[in-house]
Formats: structure tokens, sequence, C-alpha cells
């Protein structure tokens, strides 16, 4: 098969920039050991004459967070008319703000957890925490609605004071114009990967333990050994099955292309349905490829090892090429 030339874009402004660099490093050295030309470029003001003059088959974003995940580098790319890996300008952009995804779930009839949006500079803080606890209800989980790896999240019992709630909700306000208070679900943490080159695949759901965390923070995901994967996530087959129906309907929901991973809470205490209870948390479009992450995990247990799914996914999206684009027409007289 075709040697293909890949640029692979790694960090840019964003608070996951290391987590990026990490990832891609791992992408290069697969598509290396696949067979291909590999360079890797830092996402910055010198990309785009970058990949302009190298003339690349296809790029490879494995950046995360903003600017890079955001539906801001794939413009770039569709500016410059090279095919790219993963999903489009509004896919990206809609998975990226989790408001925006909430409403799209919501129209596809998805699980989402009961939730409000406190905007920065319409309230106070106190204001806000009062009001997401009389709406949503007395547990909550904060989040900026624009960012990842769970940078800036906070979780709240019932018993939790209200100004605790607030102090969380103004640090969201630092990442984001906007946080999110949503139900804080105890249950188990899961996800699942979708690799959609050529047909819709999920992958088995991984089940996520963090012994060491309150939850799978920031810390949990990149620290060797301080998270524990279980793959195939031992929920029994009906359950699995939902878990990854769901995950193929929240891709669809969004437009995403490629590859995804999709988080979800499995299980509430309390709730009458506790132990089947699936609550859809977020779709990742372009999830990490460190030593540490699950996507490439749950791939590999799914029989497609590392470097044959970097290349499998680099082919597809050099054949499918670059957007279509509409021929102009001259203005009639």
């Amino acid at each position: 098969m075709k040697r293909l030339s890949v640029a692979v874009v790694q960090g840019g402004p964003s608070s996951e920039a290391e987590v990026s660099r990490a990832s891609a490093k791992g992408v290069a050295q697969a598509l290396v050991d696949a067979g291909h030309q590999v360079i890797r470029f830092e996402l910055d003001a010198f990309l785009a004459e970058s990949i302009r003059q190298g003339g690349y088959d296809v790029v490879f974003p494995a950046v995360h967070g903003a600017v890079g995940e955001d539906g801001s580098l794939q413009g770039l790319l569709e500016v410059l008319e090279v095919p790219y890996v993963g999903s489009g300008v509004l896919a990206s952009a809609l998975a990226m703000d989790k408001r925006q995804a909430r409403v799209a779930f919501a129209a596809a009839g998805l699980p989402v957890a009961r939730g409000a949006t406190a905007f920065r500079g319409e309230e106070s803080a106190a204001d806000a925490a009062r009001r997401a606890r009389h709406d949503v209800g007395a547990r909550v989980v904060v989040k900026p609605a624009v960012g990842g790896s769970a940078i800036g999240v906070a979780r709240f019992e019932a018993e939790a004071p209200d100004d605790e709630v607030a102090r969380a909700i103004e640090a969201a306000w630092e990442l984001s114009d906007a946080a999110l208070v949503e139900h804080f679900a105890r249950g188990r943490e899961v996800t699942c990967g979708i690799l959609d080159a050529g047909e819709l695949v999920a992958f088995p759901p991984t089940e996520i333990a963090s012994p060491k965390d309150a939850f799978y923070t920031y810390e949990a995901r990149y620290a060797p050994g301080r998270s524990l994967h279980t793959c195939p996530a031992p929920l029994g087959d009906e359950l699995t099955a939902r878990v990854q129906r769901v995950a193929r309907e929240a891709h669809r929901a969004l437009g995403c292309r490629d590859l995804s991973r999709v988080d979800f809470v499995v299980g509430d205490d309390g709730a009458p349905d506790a132990v089947t209870l699936v609550t859809l948390l977020e779709v990742n479009t372009l999830p990490g490829f460190t030593a540490t992450s699950l996507y490439p995990e749950a791939a590999a247990v799914s029989g497609t090892p590392m470097r044959d799914l970097v290349d499998r996914l680099v082919r597809h999206a050099h054949a499918r090429g670059t957007s279509r684009r509409s021929p102009p027409r001259p203005l009639p007289r």
C-alpha cells in the first residue's frame, strides 16, 4: 500500500498542550511503525505555512482543548484543502461546547443529566449556585462549559454548602464564559470508543476506577498507575449493548467522523433504576493517544493495535480527501 506523508499536529494554546504532545509522540511512532513518513508540528502561527509548503498527504491532529479540538484547527485545514483525521468544524465545535452538545443530545433523545448553565457576568456565583441547586438538585457537578481532561470539574454532595458550589462556579468561569451545573450521578465511570472509518464500530466499554482520587481527575488520567482500567467493563451483555448504542448515537448526533470517545456514568445511587441507568456525559472528538489513554487501549482489546488503528485512520482520511467545494458562479447580468 502507498506510503503516506503525515503531518501530526500537537500542542497549541491550551491547558492540555502537554497531554497533546504526549499523544502526538505516540501517534507519530505508531505511524512510523506502519510505514508512513511522519513529521510533528506545533499548533502555532507558523503551522499553515509549514503544512502548505510540505505538501503532506494527510494531517493527523493529536490536539486537545482550545484551538486544536474546537473546530479552529479544522477550519484552517479546510481552508488549506488538506485531508485530515477526525471530525469537521461543526462537530468539533459542538463537542467542545458541552452546553451545545447537551442540546444536540437531548434533541436526539439521549440520556443526559438534569442541568443548568451559569454565564459569567449575568449573575453572581452565589446566586448561580442557589438557582442551580434549586433547579438541578442538591447533589451537583460543576464544570466549565468548554474544556476537557476534567480540568475545572468539581463534585458536591447534598450536604455541601452553597458557598463551596459558588467557588467552583467562579473557578469554572476562569476557564470558560459559562459554567455547567449538572446532577451528580453517583455510579461507575465508563467510556466507550467509536471507530468510524468505513463502518461505525463501538469498542468494548471500559470501566475506570480512580482509587487515589475522588473521580477521574486530570492527575488520574495522565499519571501512570493512578487509574485502573477494566476493558471490557463488567456490565453484562444488556448494559454493554446499551452503552455502545448510546455511544454510537451520540457520535451521530454531533455529526462526528473517524473517531470519538464517549463518556458515561452508569448507575445513580437512590434512583429507582439505579443499576441500569446510563447517563451520557460528553463526546471527545480527539481522544488521547498517550501511554495511559483509554481509546487505543480499548481498540487493542477489540483486536486493533495502535499501529493498525492510526494506519486505518490516516488511510481513511486520505481516501475521503478534502471537503466538497461548490464551483464559483458568475453574477447574473
